[in-house]
């Protein structure tokens, strides 16, 4: 009785009790009557459990859902169902924070020449260094837009360069590409894919990633679709932080981008596309393998 009450209970947001209690033959008022009874041992272990996963939603700044809250459990080694993580969640009314919808900031009506895609939408990557995308976006505040560029890896999904400014001159681009030089490795190999805008566009830009040795690849004409990666950034960025935040200045807002992306982003944030491994966690389980003794 008390295990069919249990899965009854752990499903009861996914199909109705009347249901769950006729597919159990389990009648609706034993069903409840074992509800009110002292907490039986599952239910005292969802107590512990419940606590377990608000520390896990806190350590996220409040920005993980039940996928990434279950792999972080694991991670602890805590053994619990995803359904269950959801169910408490839901049941505790912790939740991540959801996406709005922002308008883009390509100007691509400009005489600059205009490279091909080279991707195609392919955003993979056999090793880090090979493939960057890059973007730009903007944040509010008291004194005005803040806009904000980044260069990502797409082996890792990591943020290798970024840089704010006041406004969107192209120094701001340059700035985010010189900084992903100066930390990483470059070479023949590596694609730059970004969008059409005049900034990415512009024989500044162009000069420099021809100095780092990388080839250019742009979108087509309006598509966010070609460079999903960095948009699917902007949002979680937009989502995790700046929604909840009120800026009165650039300079706060610029200190709390910096922190999110390099202390909690690039390090702890668990990315599903990585098999919930953070980007630098992902990178050193490469780095790791590519040191391994060959076998003979």
């Amino acid at each position: 009785m008390t295990d069919k009450v249990s899965f009854i209970k752990d499903h009861a947001g996914e199909y109705r009790v009347t249901r769950l209690c006729r597919m159990l033959g389990v009648s609706r008022s034993g069903y409840y009557a074992q509800q009110k009874r002292a907490p039986s041992h599952r239910a005292r272990r969802d107590g512990e459990l419940l606590t377990q996963i608000k520390d896990a939603h806190a350590a996220s700044r409040a920005t993980y859902g039940s996928p990434r809250i279950h792999a972080d459990l694991r991670a602890r080694g805590v053994i619990c169902a995803e359904k269950r993580v959801a169910r408490l969640m839901r049941e505790g009314g912790i939740r991540a924070r959801q996406p709005r919808r922002v308008p883009h900031t390509t100007d691509s009506r400009h005489a600059h020449p205009v490279a091909p895609n080279l991707l195609a939408r392919d955003f993979t990557a056999a090793a880090p260094d090979l493939r960057w995308a890059a973007d730009i976006t903007y944040v509010a505040t008291a004194e005005g837009w803040l806009y904000f560029a980044v260069v990502l890896d797409l082996f890792s999904r990591r943020v290798v360069g970024h840089a704010c400014g006041a406004t969107l001159a192209t120094e701001l681009v340059v700035e985010a590409l010189a900084m992903a030089g100066g930390r990483r490795h470059t070479g023949g190999d590596l694609i730059h894919h970004s969008d059409r805008g005049s900034q990415y566009a512009s024989s500044q830009y162009r000069q420099r990633l021809a100095a780092a040795g990388a080839r250019c690849s742009m979108s087509r004409r309006g598509d966010c679709y070609d460079n999903a990666v960095v948009e699917s950034f902007f949002g979680t960025l937009k989502t995790e932080l700046v929604h909840a935040r009120h800026y009165q200045t650039r300079a706060e807002a610029r200190l709390d981008i910096f922190e999110y992306v390099e202390v909690f982003y690039n390090r702890e944030r668990r990315h599903s596309t990585l098999g919930y491994l953070s980007p630098a966690q992902y990178e050193a389980r490469h780095t790791a393998a590519q040191t391994l003794p060959q076998a003979s």
